[in-house]
């Protein structure tokens, strides 16, 4: 295996850097979910990381109380709520691009989205959104940990963090505990999922798009690479839904996810990570998606599924966002050019992460990914 990609020192600076605390991904969780975690994982906490998990028991327990008290106050509004317009759901793989084009399509004021604090307490947002996330600004970092993207608990985010807390499988569950096995893999494309157990994801992800709907009304916009091969559950759960699958550079992906998952499992694990393997799961996770995502792309009509290509999306961000409104008839794209106007003028100044890769690593990339490459075009690096 060849050496993992070294980043060039021009990095973000800020965010999580030199903080006594931030928040972690697992502080939505309620008890039962984060009790499962702790027992299925033999308690292999490291000890300079005990505080952490004393921490979120505590506030598990809290987030017990809050779930129980909104299903008390608003158990059957959310049972009862209806999802009016279907989603719009952006796929591709990690550091692709996702989130650029998630914070770009949400700009239009009749879209909705989850959030960071929904995210991170989906069990009770709806008791607690107005007031715990004011509390809490000052501890949020202003970036992420991996590059120059903003923070906010108002910003959008990725809705597997909220399955993770709402206590159902997930691959995301392996950065908690990232020198135990990968946790939950079959949940990455629900394939080998037994129905029964599929039956209740898809019940826990609906309830959790009425809870949005309940916050704000209007189309949800949601974004998870884990979704990119989940293309046949969540036709199921919603058949008119509406794709855009994004892509980049695998010579940029790789290096970068990575980085990404360096960065997750230090900050957000029980364990001081040893990184063990780590190459290998970004090369075996990414042919996996893909394998799962090309069979499955033809179920998607033609006119809900728009293809976008993130260099593309960087260098012309307004006339791409304007092509996804026409693919996917979703109308009021002048409504919406104005912010996405003023937001494309702000990422001007943006800068990517650079990435050195050595010759080894990029042949590997080459050879293992090769099917992706010769199908989207990219060309190897000299």
């Amino acid at each position: 295996m060849a050496d993992s990609p070294k980043k060039k020192p021009d990095g973000p600076k800020g965010g999580y850097k030199d903080r006594f605390w931030i928040p972690r991904f697992w502080d939505g969780m309620g008890t039962k979910a984060w009790f499962s975690l702790l027992a299925r994982n033999r308690f292999a906490v490291t000890p300079r990381r005990v505080a952490m998990a004393v921490i979120v028991s505590d506030l598990a327990l809290m987030n017990g109380g809050l779930w129980a008290l909104q299903e008390l106050l608003h158990g059957r509004r959310i049972r009862n709520a209806r999802i009016e317009h279907q989603p719009i759901f952006i796929i591709g793989h990690w550091r692709s691009g996702t989130t650029l084009l998630h914070e770009m399509l949400v700009l239009d004021e009749r879209h909705s989205y989850p959030d960071t604090y929904a995210c991170f307490a989906p069990n009770h947002f709806l008791l607690t959104g107005r007031v715990i996330p004011r509390m809490l600004q000052c501890l949020m970092p202003s970036q992420r940990p991996m590059d120059n993207m903003k923070l906010g608990w108002d910003r959008p985010q990725e809705d597997e963090f909220a399955l993770c807390n709402m206590g159902l499988p997930s691959p995301y569950l392996t950065l908690a505990f990232p020198n135990r096995p990968p946790q939950d893999p079959e949940y990455l494309d629900l394939q080998d999922v037994p129905p029964e157990q599929l039956a209740r994801w898809k019940r826990q992800f609906e309830w959790f798009l009425k809870c949005l709907t309940l916050r704000r009304p209007g189309r949800i916009v949601l974004k998870s690479p884990a979704h990119t091969c989940r293309i046949e559950a969540l036709l199921d759960i919603f058949p008119d839904a509406r794709f855009v699958h994004i892509i980049r550079d695998p010579y940029v992906v790789f290096p970068s996810t990575v980085h990404l998952w360096k960065r997750l499992y230090r900050d957000q694990g029980f364990q001081v990570p040893d990184y063990r393997g780590l190459n290998d799961h970004v090369f075996e996770t990414f042919t996996r998606m893909y394998d799962v995502f090309e069979r499955q792309r033809d179920l998607i009509a033609p006119n809900r599924f728009c293809e976008v290509r993130y260099e593309d999306l960087i260098r012309e961000p307004v006339d791409q966002i304007h092509r996804v409104y026409d693919t996917l008839e979703l109308g009021g794209f002048d409504a919406a050019r104005p912010a996405l106007e003023k937001h494309a003028a702000g990422m001007a100044g943006y800068k990517t992460n650079r990435y050195d890769l050595d010759g080894d690593l990029r042949d590997e990339i080459t050879r293992r990914w090769a099917g992706f490459i010769e199908k989207y075009g990219y060309e190897t690096p000299s």
